[in-house]
């Protein structure tokens, strides 16, 4: 099986912590030269140390609330005569809550940081994919995608957006020897699932190992996931062996996710 990614240059978006930071990992070790995309810099620098593989490893910064913001500095990395093979599209999640109590700013945040960035990511990359016959693109989302989950009502409706956004790229682009996938984390041990169980417990007032418990049971693995596991679905897509899957959703989730 061909994994090897040496002379591949992958952008990983979100890249500082959690999945992103396990994806950029994952591709290093693979021999792809990485580029971190975030907006904190020192976490950058910190997160870029720790990338091993024998590649050339660097980062740029960016906003991802702000679309301009992102689109400045891809269009300046591209113009510096980078070309990206690998694109992983991932940030931060919404904030959890009942989709009757969202605000339509929220729903315009959303749309702004995953399916807008994640657009204009796709824009400036897939000229140098086309060039070199090579290309990936890999958006992490969320088993969301297929089964909606209960709280996470504006997350639910942008992470669907942007699922169907993907197929129609997918679509487009395959001519090329370009792919486009998500993988759709479940419950992984990141900042954001500790974060969305705090601010349950907040609203309810139910402790936070007793909402752990509940989410564990509807979990077949009986655990929650770890970003290693999520980065290795990432690795395997991006890879030279994975050329002919293309437009699918692949959900890394311990079978949590009640339909096929």
């Amino acid at each position: 099986m061909n994994l090897n990614l040496k002379g591949k240059r992958a952008l990983v978006c979100g890249s500082s912590q959690g999945i992103g930071k396990a994806a950029a990992i994952e591709l290093a070790l693979l021999g792809a030269d990485v580029t971190l995309l975030a907006r904190d810099a020192e976490k950058l620098n910190t997160a870029v140390k720790e990338l091993g593989g024998s590649g050339v490893h660097n980062y740029i910064t960016a906003d991802f609330s702000r679309p301009d913001s992102v689109k400045a500095a891809i269009d300046d990395f591209i113009g510096k005569g980078n070309v990206v093979h690998i694109l992983v599209n991932n940030t931060g999640g919404p904030p959890g809550g009942p989709i009757t109590d969202a605000k339509t700013e929220e729903f315009l945040n959303a749309f702004n940081s995953h399916l807008l960035c994640n657009h204009i990511l796709a824009q400036a990359v897939l000229p140098g994919m086309k060039q070199s016959g090579y290309g990936r693109i890999i958006n992490v989302i969320s088993t969301s995608v297929k089964q909606p989950l209960k709280g996470l009502g504006v997350s639910n409706t942008i992470r669907a957006a942007v699922g169907n956004w993907a197929k129609t790229l997918s679509l487009e682009v395959a001519q090329f020897g370009i792919t486009v996938n998500n993988v759709l984390p479940g419950a992984t041990s990141t900042q954001r699932l500790s974060g969305l169980i705090e601010a349950k417990s907040k609203k309810t007032g139910v402790q936070t190992a007793e909402l752990e418990k509940e989410m564990l049971h509807e979990i077949p693995a009986g655990r929650f996931g770890a970003p290693e596991e999520i980065a290795a679905a990432i690795a395997f897509l991006a890879s030279p062996a994975a050329a002919y899957i293309n437009g699918i959703n692949v959900p890394v989730d311990g079978g949590r996710t009640g339909n096929l």
